[in-house]
């Protein structure tokens, strides 16, 4: 009985070791960051974006989650995303943004974009910047 149970964990062992090998194998090289994503890093963390918006669903519930913006067929345009930033709407103030700031803010939310995906989905956010379960 002890051996036919050391002979099934050490094949779940090995099965298991197989698939991780092969999941981290899988994994892309990430992007380095250029300047202009850095500046525009500088600028999110600047104007505090994070206490409204989320990146990979953490940061406030005021805001959509930015994580994958930039690849939003509607949303994702440089001149749709700088319009909300340069002019806010009745819940996200006019932050007074330069053109390079929002260049670089552009070029930091593609970045984002292309790192990961979102865990948070629209219908978990209610309109009150709760999260529901």
């Amino acid at each position: 009985m002890k051996f036919k149970l050391w002979v099934t964990l050490t094949i779940l062992f090995f099965i298991y070791s197989f698939y991780v090998y092969i999941y981290s194998s899988s994994e892309k090289t990430p992007v380095q960051p250029t300047a202009s994503v850095l500046s525009g890093w500088q600028v999110w963390q600047n104007k505090n974006c994070h206490t409204c918006h989320q990146l990979y669903g953490l940061g406030g519930y005021m805001g959509p989650d930015l994580t994958n913006i930039a690849s939003d067929p509607t949303r994702g345009s440089d001149a749709y995303m700088k319009a909300f930033m340069k002019n806010g709407t009745d819940k996200m103030p006019d932050l007074h943004l330069t053109e390079e700031e929002m260049n670089s803010l552009v070029s930091f939310l593609r970045w984002v974009d292309k790192s990961g995906k979102s865990r948070v989905g629209k219908e978990s956010v209610h309109w009150t910047g709760t999260y529901i379960f």
